[in-house]
């Protein structure tokens, strides 16, 4: 074989010898993965850790192919740093895009901006991040035409270089919870202090459960990040709004995934409350007649024009008479 090859290519001993060992190393790395993959899920069955497994071993056999295969084909470190040097500089220029998408792999791995599970938004996109590759992260979308924070359907897949251009919301990060408002319009003829009694109870029952575990987790958020909320309990706003209603706002803590969860089971309360309240009505828009005398006020009349022509004269006596 080596003789065929030394006279059909022209390869010397030496060149010959870095191709097989290079074929052998990545060979020998792919059969060690396979191997090591087949042993963790015939043991684990959950879906997260063997996702990290998979990951976490291949970058682990891509750095040692690397390390081998480079010391194979590059004798000293002065010659070795010369070319990747030279490599780094041409990829650059030419393969900008591609060299941007490491990099952001690089932050995403090193600063953790977001983890896999994490459910996050980058620009108009949002979702639960469920891979996380050199040049790409995926996120299974939530919302778009899906009126509420739950899956679209849809697999997204987002370049890691706009980690530096677009502004990252997670939900997940620091502090676990977010505030969740839902707004109950009444009529102005309604006992609207019974109502946002109602209200403040139903906020009670479905949120109050979270804020121990809120204060917790604000108390481990404050350690990085300056967030000082001093009132975590559920409560209800009170304002006037322009359709002629009042709007009493339920706010309260809720973890991201459950937020459309608790509004229907708030809102069902609502509905069941309000229905055993005669003087509690909820507003929505109404068109209204109006008319003066039919609701007891005086009509607005103008006084009638007065003939501004001259008066008549009387016929004056005949001075011939």
């Amino acid at each position: 074989m080596i003789q065929w090859l030394q006279t059909r290519l022209g390869l010397s001993p030496e060149l010959e010898a870095r191709l097989l060992g290079t074929l052998v190393t990545v060979m020998g790395l792919w059969l060690l993965h396979r191997l090591a993959l087949a042993l963790v899920y015939r043991r684990v069955r959950d879906p997260w850790i063997r996702y990290r497994w998979r990951k976490s071993s291949t970058y682990a056999l891509l750095a040692t192919g690397i390390v081998i295969v480079g010391r194979m084909w590059f004798a000293g470190v002065q010659a070795l740093a010369t070319f990747l040097g030279l490599v780094g500089a041409g990829l650059a220029i030419a393969l900008k895009d591609p060299v941007s998408n490491l990099a952001g792999w690089a932050f995403i791995m090193w600063r953790r901006p977001f983890e896999v599970g994490d459910r996050v938004q980058v620009g108009p996109h949002a979702g639960d991040v469920i891979d996380l590759g050199l040049f790409q992260f995926t996120l299974n979308e939530i919302g778009v035409w899906v009126d509420a924070d739950q899956s679209s359907g849809r697999i997204i897949h987002i370049p890691n270089g706009q980690v530096f251009t677009e502004p990252i919301a997670n939900y997940d990060k620091g502090f676990k919870y977010i505030w969740n408002e839902v707004p109950v319009l009444v009529t102005f003829e309604s006992d609207w202090r019974k109502a946002k009694q109602i209200l403040t109870k139903i906020a009670v029952q479905h949120a109050q459960h979270l804020t121990a575990g809120a204060e917790q987790e604000l108390l481990t958020a404050s350690r990085q990040y300056v967030i000082n909320y001093t009132k975590l309990t559920p409560i209800v706003y009170t304002r006037v709004v322009q359709t002629g209603a009042v709007q009493l706002t339920i706010r309260y803590l809720i973890e991201p995934r459950k937020r459309r969860g608790t509004e229907h089971a708030i809102w069902e309360d609502v509905l069941t409350e309000f229905a055993r309240c005669p003087d509690i009505e909820l507003a929505y828009q109404t068109t209204r007649g109006f008319k003066r005398t039919d609701e007891g006020k005086q009509a607005l009349r103008t006084a009638p024009l007065q003939s501004r022509a001259s008066p008549q004269p009387t016929p004056a006596d005949d001075p011939d008479d």
